[in-house]
């Protein structure tokens, strides 16, 4: 799959001819540079290259937390700074951000009190990533892995459409950063019933071709698309698709396109 027109079906995500650019005084960072992509519904994209190119910045342009320099971002054709497609966005960073004087299900259910209500079902997702015997617990009782568990609940209980994650496991131990590539698997195949569209940054090969439909390679700064690498291992994916040549073949063609990158 390649790169694909706003007027393809399907298409969730489409970023045309972004730019971003810090500016501080007369002087002025460029933090991506013409990037154009679009993500299908449902797809699981993940977005990898060195610190520095533009790959946080790409989310927070998705998210319409940040808008571009030059160029546009379109959530089902669409603004992301519309409220209506704010709500349908969950936002997962690297560091959980949990509020210390809230409770697991409290944290949870954050999100459902910033919008007025609604009808998330707090308690089920708490079960959905294995912490209902937590459900009272402070974040301090908890280890990493699972205030990063509560994260992910939390940016689920509204039923987004779309979530972004930015380094979500980069700073857990990698037995625990294993275990949650498998649990985020599991959480997105388990909403099946309304496909989930997931734009992933990471650092890790292997965590990339585990995941992702597609992974997209980025330039050092400024940031800009260098290639975009398919992934057709079949779903589900499991411990044994680790170990098959042919995750091994994606995982090399994958570091040759980063030192192709780096060389460039």
């Amino acid at each position: 799959m390649g790169n694909e027109s706003a007027t393809d079906r399907g298409v969730h995500v489409q970023l045309r001819d972004v730019s971003v650019v810090y500016r501080r005084g007369d002087d002025g960072l460029e933090a991506v540079r013409a990037v154009d992509l679009a993500v299908r519904r449902g797809e699981f994209v993940s977005v990898i290259g060195p610190s520095g190119c533009g790959k946080s910045t790409l989310l927070r342009v998705i998210a319409g937390l940040q808008k571009p320099t030059r160029g546009e971002a379109l959530i089902d054709g669409r603004p992301p700074r519309e409220a209506q497609l704010r709500k349908d966005i969950g936002f997962v960073m690297q560091d959980p951000s949990l509020l210390p004087w809230r409770t697991v299900e409290a944290n949870v259910a954050l999100p459902l009190q910033v919008n007025g209500g609604g009808n998330g079902d707090a308690a089920g997702l708490i079960r959905l990533v294995g912490l209902e015997r937590f459900g009272r617990y402070y974040p301090h009782q908890l280890s990493g892995g699972m205030q990063q568990r509560v994260a992910l609940a939390r940016a689920l209980v509204t039923s987004p459409g779309l979530l972004l994650m930015d380094e979500p496991f980069g700073a857990l131990d990698e037995i625990t950063r294993s275990a949650m590539r498998y649990e985020l698997l599991r959480i997105w195949r388990a909403a099946a019933q309304k496909p989930r569209t997931v734009v992933f940054v990471t650092h890790s090969v292997p965590e990339a071709v585990l995941l992702s439909d597609r992974v997209v390679v980025m330039t050092e700064q400024p940031g800009r698309i260098r290639a975009v690498l398919d992934v057709d291992l079949p779903r589900p994916r499991d411990e044994d698709t680790e170990s098959s040549p042919a995750f091994q073949e994606h995982t090399r063609a994958l570091r040759a396109l980063l030192r192709a990158k780096a060389a460039a």
